[in-house]
């Protein structure tokens, strides 16, 4: 299964790597979603350190939605899923291998946004622990979730305009505890981030079990 599931998030890495669709589209739009929220708020210095963990995980969970959309699309449109169900691969390998690559992509994204966020927003990093646990656990969670909601819709031509609606939702948590630990790690508020870091954890587990059981009838669906 371990094999199997590098095979997956290794297909997805190297269609990324060759289309850089990352590089010239999401990550571009990801930046321009901060610089506006800077330009928004930049009268007040104070307010821009106060939010920008929360303006942070806004933009990642955009940033995220783009990233799931295309990742479906690419299958679809070359009919990878239907050579995943042939090819023998267990359902819950695809599921984790997917998951993986578009976990891997967020990371990516979170630490270059990152940078953009303490330059744009003059915040200092007290923290570090508890900002990389945070950052690396809540990409699991949204690729979880997202990799679930993208089966369940991949197969359907409202597919674009129909994963932000369920997405959004449900990632809810994920944007609330992963924002109180940046607070805490940032030191912009009292929030207990360890705490918060709990919440990131049960939600990856909820959704990495619930995704790996239901992901083989979804891409059949699909």
């Amino acid at each position: 299964m371990l094999r199997e599931m590098r095979l997956v998030a290794l297909k997805d890495l190297r269609i990324e790597t060759r289309v850089r669709v990352g590089i010239t589209q999401i990550l571009p739009f990801a930046l321009a979603v901060l610089v506006l929220f800077a330009f928004a708020l930049d009268t007040d210095q104070q307010a821009l350190r106060t939010y920008a963990p929360g303006l942070f995980w806004v933009t990642v969970l955009l940033a995220a939605l783009l990233a799931i959309g295309r990742s479906f699309a690419v299958d679809l449109a070359d009919g990878i899923t239907d050579r995943l169900l042939l090819s023998g691969i267990e359902p819950q390998a695809a599921f984790f291998g997917k998951a993986a690559a578009i976990a891997i992509q967020l990371v990516v994204l979170e630490v270059l946004l990152g940078f953009g966020v303490v330059l744009l927003f003059d915040v200092t990093v007290y923290r570090y622990g508890l900002l990389v646990s945070a950052g690396l656990v809540a990409a699991l969670g949204l690729a979880a979730a997202g990799t679930l909601y993208g089966a369940l819709v991949a197969g359907l031509g409202v597919r674009e305009s129909l994963l932000p609606l369920l997405v959004l939702p449900v990632t809810a948590p994920v944007l609330i505890g992963a924002t109180r630990a940046f607070q805490d790690a940032f030191g912009v508020a009292g929030a207990q981030g360890w705490a918060w870091l709990g919440l990131l954890v049960g939600f990856a587990a909820i959704y990495g079990v619930f995704g790996a059981l239901s992901y083989g009838i979804l891409l059949e669906e699909a």
